[in-house]
């Protein structure tokens, strides 16, 4: 960017709402990975990526000058795979403990040999998700019975108790879904499917010792994850957490706050050029009015606790918050409507819970605006200071010839990216969109080639990381992908998820290397060094 538009820039964001959430982050350009933390692996994981290994990957990219690491949602999500389905907006997933790092453990007990069964899984392409939640949980509860006593007398966990009153309530719930073989808490008695403060406290006697081990498990989940936290500060890292929008209908805050939800509509999208049908997404949608005679108190404890994580956060289809498809319960995606179905509160509404979520945490929000928004949202985000998102194939003069935007025409105060989760990887688009390829070539002088070059690949992620806009974030495996034997054979199986696919391929990718092997590669550190400078 030229002086004059950093200048115009600070000016903009020193005089916004967002003004105190970049005084740690700073106006300046940031280049950083996005990791999904279940894809890692190495020596010490045990069938999936853990909490600690978070920590090599900090120092890597200290050492090569990137200073944003950006993760998947990390929220418990019970028996599902997507990390966007929520059983609880706050308790982390037990599933990513770094189990060889547990205190007190020590060799020739029965937990380090149910551990070294459990490591044996990582060497799978993919993550089983059914047999890793059976030997986790098998070793948790038998480190549970041996070291909790221990754990739980000390002072830290006795105020990690107190400090989070949102634990009791999710713990019953936990272990209610457990005790009744995950069946919806909708079909459970009545006195449990509308749980009352009596019921509650009634039942939490009851499942005292069930609660107890989820209780304790948040606790080792918080205790790994604040401590990769304070070792990113120490580095000077950000870590980029990732709010979803939506609770799961199948969750400790829908079961005990159902008045906050409008539970005869469950959120989607509506029919457009790349869903004939429209999407449905299962989830309720909030109810705005509810959660604002309470002063939006659910809202800040959510964003006051990922702090603890957090210096940076995603804020999931933000203009969701703005107005969201309601599709009544049984009809179809394109049966529904906006909610609010007046156009003209749109903005004033999300503009007031933009600004609520704003000031409950010093975490720096960047909204993810993809798809059809409307473009009174995106004035009032810059206003707010908040940056927004550039998918690089997706970013074009679609008011003027359409011709892909060069990097310094990005608007600033946004994140560029060459794809997302739910995208195709860019050798994937390169292969399956073989008429927009040929555009972009002929825009970037380029001889059309089938598949990708690693020449024109290496020239997409340069770009990249020189648009004007502030922050600059890629998928680890764009990188690694110019560096054939540190990607599977068969570019599919790079990707994330498949958005409305239902498949055991979603949520399971596994990054080739190590954790080990990324960090000592030296070619792939020169890369993405050359990349950024």
């Amino acid at each position: 960017m030229e002086t004059n538009q950093i200048d115009s820039l600070i000016s903009l964001i020193q005089s916004s709402p967002a003004a105190k959430n970049w005084e740690k982050i700073g106006i300046k350009q940031h280049h950083g990975i996005n990791i999904p933390l279940f894809s890692l692996h190495s020596k010490k994981s045990a069938g999936i990526g853990e909490y600690t290994d978070l920590i090599p990957m900090i120092d890597w990219c200290k050492s090569l000058g990137l200073d944003v690491l950006q993760l998947l949602p990390l929220n418990d999500t019970g028996l599902e795979t997507s990390p966007y389905s929520a059983l609880s907006a706050f308790a982390l997933n037990p599933l990513h403990i770094g189990l060889a790092s547990l205190p007190y453990l020590e060799e020739n007990t029965l937990v380090s040999t149910m551990l070294k069964d459990i490591q044996q899984m990582t060497a799978s392409q993919r993550i089983d998700y059914p047999q890793l939640h059976s030997k986790r949980s098998g070793l948790l509860h038998q480190y549970f019975t041996e070291f909790s006593e221990e754990i739980m007398r000390e002072n830290e966990y006795q105020t990690f108790v107190k400090n989070n009153p949102w634990l009791q309530g999710y713990a019953l719930f936990k272990s209610l879904k457990m005790y009744s073989k995950w069946k919806s808490w909708e079909l459970w008695p009545d006195d449990l499917r509308n749980p009352t403060p009596e019921t509650v406290a009634k039942h939490s006697q009851k499942y005292e010792i069930d609660m107890a081990y989820h209780i304790f498990l948040q606790y080792l989940c918080f205790k790994q994850m604040q401590e990769a936290k304070k070792h990113a500060e120490s580095q000077g890292i950000f870590l980029k957490g990732d709010i979803p929008i939506l609770i799961n209908r199948e969750s400790a805050d829908v079961w005990l706050h159902r008045q906050m939800f409008y539970m005869d509509l469950e959120a989607g999208a509506p029919p457009d050029q790349y869903s004939k049908e429209g999407q449905k997404w299962g989830f309720p949608i909030y109810n705005w009015d509810a959660i604002a005679q309470s002063d939006y108190e659910w809202w800040k404890q959510r964003l006051a606790y990922a702090t603890h994580f957090y210096h940076i956060y995603r804020i999931d289809h933000i203009v969701g918050f703005y107005r969201i498809w309601g599709i009544p319960l049984g009809k179809k995606a394109m049966d529904g409507h906006f909610v609010p179905e007046n156009p003209t509160v749109w903005i004033n509404r999300g503009d007031t819970i933009m600004r609520i979520m704003l000031g409950a945490s010093t975490m720096l929000p960047i909204g993810e605006d993809l798809g059809t928004v409307p473009p009174e949202v995106r004035k009032d985000m810059k206003e707010l200071g908040i940056c927004g998102t550039k998918v690089m194939r997706w970013e074009r003069d679609w008011n003027g010839n359409g011709h892909f935007l060069l990097p310094d025409e990005y608007t600033p105060l946004s994140m560029t990216t060459v794809s997302t989760h739910d995208s195709e990887t860019v050798s994937q688009w390169w292969t399956n969109y073989p008429a927009e390829v040929k555009e972009y070539c002929t825009e970037k002088g380029w001889s059309y080639t089938a598949v990708l070059d690693p020449e024109y690949h290496f020239a997409i992620l340069y770009d990249s990381h020189h648009t004007s806009s502030l922050f600059h974030i890629n998928l680890l495996q764009e990188y690694l992908a110019l560096f054939p034997q540190m990607v599977w054979p068969n570019p599919e199986d790079e990707r994330i998820n498949t958005p409305g696919v239902i498949s055991d391929r979603n949520w399971s990718y596994r990054f080739r290397p190590s954790i080990e092997e990324i960090v000592g590669s030296e070619p792939l550190g020169a890369l993405i060094q050359d990349l950024k400078s």
